[in-house]
């Protein structure tokens, strides 16, 4: 204690000798968006008070280590009041300085937004966005893994790391995601989101608190699929039937007539294997009453349910050239499956649409 009493007393005359006075040091002119504040000189005369707020964090940076954290109050810095400042002391008998880096971390629950694209389990690809709310738990391991390996000290630089974290990890979760879960579901979605990136921002020091889906929506071409999936038909089987209308629209651009789809059919039978229990149909029994005007004539399976492929509503009545619900023009194909206007093949069985 007497030796400690004695350095103070040398520290205060070397300070005065030497020019180093005791300064006052706060973030000053702080607002609520801004994440960090560096103090801007590394040369801390010894006796020097720091004032750190309720909200804010003040942590002691040197050589790639933190040495430090003092919460809220007013700290005069010396090694005394704070002993891990011992470590930091420079010119002891001489100049009596601390150099360090005095990292000011605000902990107050931050927003941030979103956007981007990414794809589904199904392969759909999903534009979405949104915001998501965060606060520095750790600021230690913060200031360690984000701001001072690569001095981020602006505001405008750890919102881009942030955002570029949380987006990457939001479309790994995104990847691994149904889009029937995303797209019908999305507060749920929000939620386990929220739940399954909390570990990786805990690792860097911060606590996801909150991921809110504003908006996700898939290309115009993507909707069928997205429809019939939403029907209970299974991913698998729409590719397959997906590429073998590809394939037999590609030959039917150099072959004429009716031969150019049993060409398709001879060169890929793997894409033509029939469907998944739950997309298959039952032969019919009867022909439905739409039958009389060439509209189907087969019966579809029992427990089918024609959905609107436009708005989704039900039940379709069967042959109704249009939807009584939105009003948009749809087709049936021979064995009794609704399908948009537009469609060539029944994304069910397979069927050509005329």
């Amino acid at each position: 204690m007497a030796l400690n009493k004695i350095g103070k007393v040398i520290g205060k005359a070397g300070s005065k000798i030497s020019g180093f006075q005791p300064k006052l040091i706060e973030w000053k002119d702080a607002t609520p968006n801004d994440i960090v504040w560096r103090y801007p000189d590394e040369v801390i005369p010894w006796g020097s008070t720091i004032v750190v707020k309720e909200w804010e964090r003040a942590v002691f940076y040197r050589d790639g280590k933190v040495y430090g954290v003092l919460g809220p109050g007013r700290h005069v810095l010396d090694t005394q009041n704070v002993p891990f400042l011992q470590g930091l002391v420079e010119g002891f008998y001489g100049e009596s300085i601390f150099r360090a880096i005095i990292i000011f971390v605000n902990i107050n629950r931050l927003q941030g937004k979103f956007g981007g694209r990414s794809q589904t389990v199904e392969l759909i690809p999903v534009n979405f966005y949104g915001v998501y709310y965060y606060r520095v738990a750790d600021p230690a391991l913060f200031v360690n893994k984000v701001v001072g390996p690569d001095s981020r000290f602006t505001r405008e630089e750890l919102d881009e790391y942030i955002r570029s974290y949380f987006l990457n990890n939001l479309m790994a979760f995104i990847s691994q995601s149904s889009i029937k879960d995303l797209y019908m579901k999305a507060a749920e979605a929000s939620k386990r989101a929220a739940m399954v990136l909390r570990k990786p921002f805990d690792e860097i020091g911060l606590m996801l608190e909150d991921v809110q889906f504003e908006g996700i929506d898939v290309p115009p071409e993507y909707r069928e699929r997205m429809f019939w999936l939403m029907q209970g038909t299974s991913a698998a089987y729409l590719v397959q039937q997906e590429t073998a209308r590809k394939f037999a629209e590609a030959i039917e651009k150099t072959q004429a007539g009716g031969a150019a789809f049993g060409a398709g059919v001879v060169a890929i039978p793997w894409a033509l294997q029939p469907p998944p229990p739950q997309a298959q149909q039952q032969p019919a029994t009867q022909a439905p009453a739409a039958a009389t005007a060439g509209v189907a004539t087969t019966a579809p399976q029992q427990g089918y349910v024609a959905r609107c492929p436009y708005c989704g509503q039900a039940p379709v009545p069967q042959g109704a050239r249009f939807c009584p619900f939105c009003g948009k023009q749809v087709k049936w194909c021979p064995n009794g499956h609704i399908a948009p206007a537009e469609a060539n093949f029944c994304p069910v069985c397979g069927s050509k649409l005329v």
